[in-house]
């Protein structure tokens, strides 16, 4: 459907430019040689830098699934001996996708640049774990593997430390770190935007169908550090609009530039977001509205594992209760896409490992029943996508993915 559309596209832009002008989009200037009121004869005249950018550089072939179903891929895997187990597991099963670290948690870039436009702009933030990402897209082409590229935003180690003015310093002028020594960029900076869309466009150029953005949002608990923290907010730094509006109002520009930057690459856009998010009018430490997010991409991906709510829903240990969890939060998020005019699709991620650091005792284990359980709640109130973490890529054997 997409190579369809993109076709169709591209004969109508063609014909109207036949008529004379050619119509720029919204805050993009043509080059004046292009347009002159003159026909564009393409022998003379090359087609805008847009279009060539919406043909895509690739020219592989993948078809949405009737309901995309994946499981998430580290670089390490997807280069590595690990690949072709993984790959076995989705072509025996009723899964249908791969979410590929593009730009992982610490923000390095792990593949190989494919030309030097990207070489140039990621010089030294980049690991050739996939040194020939190509090879690797052209066999999921072939297997009928549909593939999407994660890609980590503002959760980034690498960006921070090569530019801290870019991120958020102490009092003495040291990058800030979590608890975990994670450092995060500064969202309200616009050049921090521009970067992690640029890796969106590379991922795109190469034949990834969908760019899928994690960590779009400030760090956890954000508003008891923001008097310590020393950083900028640039065009958000407006009189009477609260600390919590200017962040959430960072976090949604940013999902509509991204989008926006997109558009004409023929490439789906989907934002990882809390799940507790979609709970709350909007998370005030982090930024993130779950409507207003919800309202710029094509793909919504609520972290609803089990493990991470504690006692929620009424659910005294929501680790233990799989199903009933997942029903809950199901219905909570159902309503909130009725109040848009344009819901994206609903694509959660689900729980396929351990939390032992919630027990004193044995840790509940998630197997074949558990996996099973959080599926059958999704598509028991109308959900029929979802993706599977497991960080180390270990996946329960022997689960229906479609009960």
């Amino acid at each position: 459907m997409k190579a369809v559309l993109c076709n169709i596209l591209f004969v109508i832009i063609v014909i109207g430019s036949l008529g004379g002008a050619v119509q720029a989009e919204e805050g993009e200037e043509l080059p004046a040689t292009e347009v002159s009121g003159k026909a564009l004869v393409p022998e003379k005249y090359p087609f805008p830098d847009r279009i060539q950018r919406f043909m895509r550089e690739s020219e592989l072939s993948f078809t949405y699934p009737d309901a995309v179903r994946g499981i998430y891929v580290t670089a390490n895997s997807a280069a590595g001996k690990k690949m072709p187990e993984l790959t076995e597991l989705v072509e025996s099963t009723d899964l249908n996708a791969m979410v590929i670290d593009v730009k992982e948690d610490h923000g390095e870039i792990m593949l190989e640049p494919h030309n030097e436009k990207y070489k140039k702009i990621f010089e030294g933030k980049y690991d050739s774990v996939m040194d020939d990402p190509e090879a690797i897209l052209k066999d999921l082409e072939k297997k009928g593997i549909y593939p999407i590229a994660r890609v980590v935003v503002f959760k980034d180690n690498v960006l921070a430390e090569e530019r801290p003015e870019l991120s958020f310093t102490r009092e003495n002028g040291e990058i800030w770190t979590n608890g975990k020594g994670e450092a995060f960029v500064n969202p309200f900076k616009k050049e921090v935007w521009e970067y992690n869309v640029e890796v969106a466009k590379m991922a795109a150029d190469l034949g990834f169908q969908e760019v899928q953005f994690d960590y779009v949002r400030f760090p956890e608990g954000f508003a008891s550090r923001d008097d310590v923290l020393q950083y900028g907010k640039g065009d958000y730094d407006s009189e009477g609009v609260s600390d919590v509006q200017q962040r959430v109002n960072a976090v949604t520009d940013f999902v509509e530039y991204a989008r926006e930057s997109l558009r004409n690459y023929n490439t789906d856009v989907s934002v990882d977001i809390f799940g507790y998010s979609a709970v709350v009018p909007e998370e005030p430490n982090i930024g993130q509205n779950f409507s207003k997010i919800a309202s710029n991409v094509d793909v919504i991906s609520s972290m609803i594992y089990p493990s991470h709510w504690g006692s929620f829903f009424g659910i005294e240990n929501t680790d233990t209760e799989p199903y009933k969890l997942v029903e809950e939060y199901a219905k909570v998020e159902n309503d909130r896409l009725k109040t848009l005019e344009e819901p994206p699709v609903s694509r959660p991620w689900i729980q396929d490992f351990e939390a032992p650091w919630l027990y004193s005792g044995p840790t509940k284990q998630y197997g074949v029943a558990e996996v099973e359980a959080q599926i059958e709640a999704l598509n028991n109130n109308g959900i029929e996508e979802y993706l599977i973490w497991n960080a180390g890529n270990n996946y329960t054997e022997g689960v229906d993915y479609t009960p």
